[in-house]
């Protein structure tokens, strides 16, 4: 990997994207990094604070209204268009997730983490709440802080990152496109290549689940409405 690619898809939740974007913008890195944020159809408005930010930040925003007419989620263009773009740059692909926000040297150390791993496909930061305490999707992970994990389970898009090497052997251009989400099929895929994914529960991230998806929060609260609306309305596909 000569460079990172860092991405960020986003649909609306303003407040905590921006927290996400100056956090990814703050982070030390020694690594030449380009970062993109990816719009998929928020309001007006909030594209408007988005394009403000990327000249605060200096990230290149991508509005997928000019790139398609496909109603949100978009996440499966959003891969591809990242992974056409890293490749031509023999780039990492490093995802962080608008309800995820990484510590100062999260990603420089995930980099190296990823490059120190035999054959590493996925390298994934562990997930926290405000507590310390890792929480969805990585409660099986608990009590077993401060290590480096090889792992079979899929490894969350949180905030993970996709090395040069998996990304040349698997085209997202054969993701399902009847699915709105990838992370299980994409971590199957680098073990069915021969990589090895890994999950860094000694580089913990702060992680505020369905923050940019608040009606998921009904899987917890109302979960027959969730999976009503799941089934009836055909969302939320991994």
């Amino acid at each position: 990997m000569k460079k990172l690619h860092i991405i960020t898809p986003v649909k609306d939740s303003i407040e905590l994207t921006l927290k996400t974007i100056e956090a990814v913008a703050g982070s030390t890195l020694s690594v030449p990094v380009t970062y993109f944020v990816y719009n998929d159809f928020s309001t007006r408005e909030n594209t408007a604070l988005l394009a403000k930010a990327a000249k605060q930040y200096g990230f290149t925003l991508i509005n997928l209204s000019d790139l398609t007419n496909h109603p949100s989620p978009n996440y499966l263009l959003t891969l591809q268009t990242a992974q056409a773009r890293a490749i031509a740059e023999e780039a990492g692909l490093l995802i962080v997730e608008s309800d995820v926000v990484v510590e100062k040297n999260t990603l420089q150390r995930l980099y190296e983490g990823a490059l120190e791993q035999k054959r590493c496909g996925i390298a994934a930061a562990v997930t926290v709440d405000e507590a310390g305490t890792i929480n969805y999707p990585y409660e099986h992970l608990r009590g077993q802080e401060n290590l480096v994990i090889k792992t079979s389970k899929h490894c969350s898009f949180c905030c993970s990152l996709l090395t040069t090497d998996f990304l040349k052997v698997f085209s997202f251009m054969e993701l399902n496109p009847e699915k709105n989400w990838f992370d299980v099929t994409i971590s199957h895929e680098a073990l069915s290549h021969g990589f090895y994914n890994y999950v860094f529960t000694n580089l913990p991230v702060l992680h505020r689940p369905h923050s940019s998806r608040p009606w998921k929060q009904l899987k917890y609260k109302n979960p027959l409405k969730y999976y009503w609306l799941k089934f009836t309305k055909g969302l939320d596909k991994i």
